[in-house]
């Protein structure tokens, strides 16, 4: 192996406040109900998706991504005079501060010493350096990559393609490591990877994590992964 791709929230770093970055707080606050069913189909309404057209500028993204929210606001029975007042709300939650998992510097430290490439692959907007800088782990990637920019979300080939090419290496030659499931663990293995599955049981509740594939792996936190990439 010659590098390791990261997604980045949920497997780098966090909210440091999740009840203040979370999109039902938001609804509530303005007196609106977000279901879980309706914000878990909206996420994977978009998974996969190539949007190349809505990634030639910040301006175009961002565009897209109202245009998306606006379709939650409706799905949660907003009041068209209070969508744009929602949407703004939203916007400044996608923007709350975030911290690294404790582990998150340390072992990219690790991974830099053995002389492997490191890289972020996320589903994310089109700033990706002003969130690694506040979480201080900016200095230890090589090429941050995010579904903004790339055109395309995680789990479409393109994102990977993209991610790999950025670090100079063919997939085959890359350990990608997430927490979601699609995006993080089925899409890097179609795409030639081998795929790291990070399960942090506190954050999961009673949730149970998905059966692993041949060639799959799974860790509770980002120590884990140095003793996988020993026999990979």
């Amino acid at each position: 192996m010659r590098a390791v791709l990261f997604d980045f929230y949920g497997t780098l770093a966090r909210w440091a406040d999740a009840a203040t970055s979370n999109y039902a707080t938001v609804f509530a606050a303005h007196g609106y109900e977000l279901p879980d069913d309706v914000l878990d189909a909206y996420f994977e309404r978009y998974d996969g998706v190539e949007h190349a057209a809505h990634s030639e500028s910040k301006a175009a993204y961002e565009a897209w991504v109202r245009c998306r929210l606006g379709d939650l606001t409706s799905a949660c029975g907003v009041h068209p005079d209070h969508e744009d007042t929602v949407i703004d709300a939203l916007r400044v939650s996608d923007q709350g501060q975030m911290v690294a998992y404790p582990e998150a510097a340390s072992t990219l430290q690790a991974l830099r010493r053995e002389g492997l490439a490191i890289g972020v692959c996320s589903n994310w907007g089109w700033d990706l350096e002003g969130p690694l800088r506040q979480v201080g782990l900016f200095a230890l990637i090589d090429s941050p990559v995010t579904s903004a920019r790339a055109g395309a979300r995680k789990p479409h080939p393109l994102i990977y393609a993209h991610s790999s090419t950025s670090l100079g290496v063919d997939p085959g030659e890359v350990v990608f490591v997430g927490d979601s499931w699609g995006p993080d663990v089925q899409g890097p293995r179609g795409a030639g990877m081998t795929a790291v599955h990070i399960w942090r049981e506190g954050e999961r509740g009673r949730q149970v994590p998905p059966v692993l594939s041949e060639g799959d792996h799974r860790i509770g936190d980002l120590t884990g992964l140095l003793g996988i990439l020993g026999h990979t």
